[in-house]
């Protein structure tokens, strides 16, 4: 039984921690450190929880923003997330011969 695990992405706040209240704050720096982005992926980036990150963007916003993955990242387990077992069937735990019907019979009664 394995939990599923959820994130919280905190790229908004943690720019506002740092003074940046623009999306586009973002842009000079990361074209600096090699990262061309459009305004509308910035903005997607901080506004949005990403699926799917460049590790180089990644490395990039944590080096901008001086803070640390932990900052960014927020690992959690969704309520009720817990994996649940399968309830088992009455008598499963027999084997499969044992648990098929009885053919049927069908008897005639005389007629009257």
């Amino acid at each position: 039984m394995t939990a599923k695990l959820d994130y919280r992405w905190h790229l908004r706040k943690v720019m506002a921690d740092r003074g940046m209240f623009a999306t586009t704050d973002l842009i000079e720096p990361l074209a600096q450190r090699g990262i061309r982005l459009s305004s509308s992926q910035v903005y997607r980036l901080v506004v949005e929880r990403p699926e799917r990150l460049s590790l180089k963007v990644l490395m990039a916003l944590l080096d901008i923003l001086d803070c640390s993955m932990e900052d960014l990242i927020e690992p959690f387990a969704p309520a009720g997330a817990m994996g649940t077992r399968k309830k088992r069937a009455v008598g499963a735990e027999a084997s499969v011969g044992d648990l098929r019907p009885r053919r049927a019979r069908i008897h005639r009664t005389p007629p009257r």
